[in-house]
């Protein structure tokens, strides 16, 4: 008579964790084949040249440039300087309905009407017709900087404007203080509210007038 085998008490432990060990085998090998498939997806070759040394450099140190473009244009008046010796002096002075006054800014002339722009960003804040300084255009710039152009014939931004560097703001022109100049363009700057020589502050950085 056959008698039937068992199985010692070790062997059906052990079969158990060699089922269960290849069961985490079989799903791992599974799920690192569906990640290596996704990643391959998901990669974009760049064949072109996404950078470059040629990149342009935006420059963004400005400096205040002359109120106008016309090289030809010349002094007419200086402004007065206190320091100065008595022929600058007296080459600064105005003569007016009897009466001597310090010129407070530059007179720039020229024989014909010439453009005249922005020295620099800002807003224009006043626009008037004077009777004796002629057409005006204020404009305040950061830093607590005004510029002032006068004596203009003609004037193409208004009150409230936002305008950038060399924006053409009008036309030089002819004012009674100023007659004997002819075609001209008084021209004052304001720093802090007190008047400067504007021949010092071309090419210089706002931050420079401090």
């Amino acid at each position: 008579m056959n008698k039937k085998r068992k199985l010692k008490g070790f062997v059906m432990p052990t079969i158990y964790v060699m089922l269960v060990a290849m069961l985490v085998i079989s799903t791992f090998m599974t799920f690192s084949n569906s990640n290596d498939e996704t990643v391959e997806e998901d990669i974009t070759y760049v064949s072109s040249v996404i950078w470059s040394n040629d990149t342009p450099v935006v420059a963004t140190d400005k400096v205040i440039v002359k109120p106008f473009t016309n090289k030809d244009v010349a002094i007419g008046k200086y402004y007065y300087d206190y320091k100065d010796g008595s022929d600058e002096q007296q080459n600064a002075i105005i003569f007016y309905e009897n009466s001597y006054i310090q010129n407070s800014g530059v007179d720039y002339i020229f024989e014909d009407s010439f453009d005249v722009v922005s020295i620099y960003d800002g807003t224009v804040i006043k626009v008037e017709d004077n009777d004796i300084v002629g057409k005006t255009v204020e404009i305040k710039h950061d830093n607590n900087i005004i510029s002032v152009y006068q004596s203009l014939s003609e004037v193409n931004v208004k009150q409230g404007d936002t305008i950038t560097l060399g924006t053409k703001i009008g036309k030089s022109g002819n004012s009674k203080i100023n007659k004997d100049l002819g075609n001209h363009l008084h021209f004052e700057i304001y720093v802090n509210g007190q008047v400067v020589n504007p021949e010092d502050c071309y090419n210089k950085k706002l931050t420079d007038l401090q």
